[in-house]
């Protein structure tokens, strides 16, 4: 007989336990789990699933014939060593740092070209070390830094000041944005956040254009000033 395999001990020590909502139950002797008939949810399977197919919950608990609280449970059990790979060839290394909470983050960087990830590291602070300490990892192991695209921290530029360097275009928008807002009133604060969004497809010289010609158009809104009541004043639209 063809026993059920336990996906949490993967003991074939199980026993049919009934049937729910028309699906068939197991129980392992073994562990004294209960699961569910499905399609085989091997650690490998599921994490390719939901990294590299980009399935939703949802969706993986219908593909392998689990429950959602399953599917959760099984993601948070995965474990996966990341080694730093051997490398080769050359570009333009892009790096940026994600938190989980105030203490721990990874920062990451890969090819800007090809997407491929160079280095990895979990860090409990975004410091200009990190960075340094990524960039010579990567050198080391035959990658050729041609140039370097980071967030916009005025200590890495100064800090990479022998490489060609360039702010990172997202980053851009995101801070052009929290003056803009996402809806803004004033017509050339709505201009320019079009401009904005053109960003990551326009020409560098035609940006350049387009933007030297919103400078000209609303030349009198950028510089209109506000005077306080003690005689000194500010910009009114900053």
């Amino acid at each position: 007989m063809n026993k059920k395999e336990c996906p949490a001990c993967h003991s074939k020590h199980t026993v049919k336990n009934g049937i729910r909502k028309g699906v068939q139950l197991y129980l392992c002797k073994d562990c004294g789990y209960q699961f569910r008939a499905g399609t085989d949810l091997s650690e490998d399977g599921l994490w390719d699933a939901y990294q590299q197919e980009k399935q939703m919950i949802q969706e993986l608990s219908v593909r392998f014939g689990k429950s959602v609280s399953t599917i959760k449970r099984r993601l948070r059990n995965v474990k996966r060593e990341w080694t730093q790979p051997s490398l080769c060839g050359g570009g333009f290394v892009h790096m940026d740092v994600t938190y989980w909470g105030r203490s721990f983050g990874v920062i990451l960087a890969m090819d800007s070209s090809t997407g491929e990830p160079l280095y990895m590291e979990f860090v409990k602070s975004e410091t200009a070390k990190d960075y340094s300490d990524a960039i010579d990892s990567i050198k080391k192991r035959g990658y050729e830094v041609r140039g370097i695209i980071i967030d916009g921290k005025k200590s890495l530029f100064k800090l990479f000041s022998d490489y060609p360097i360039q702010m990172c275009q997202f980053h851009m928008k995101q801070i052009v944005r929290r003056y803009l807002t996402l809806n803004p009133k004033l017509l050339a604060a709505i201009e320019l956040n079009a401009l904005m969004n053109k960003l990551t497809k326009a020409k560098e010289d035609d940006f350049k254009r387009e933007y030297e010609a919103w400078k000209s158009d609303y030349h009198e809104t950028i510089n209109r000033r506000s005077v306080y009541k003690n005689g000194s004043s500010h910009y009114t639209h900053q």
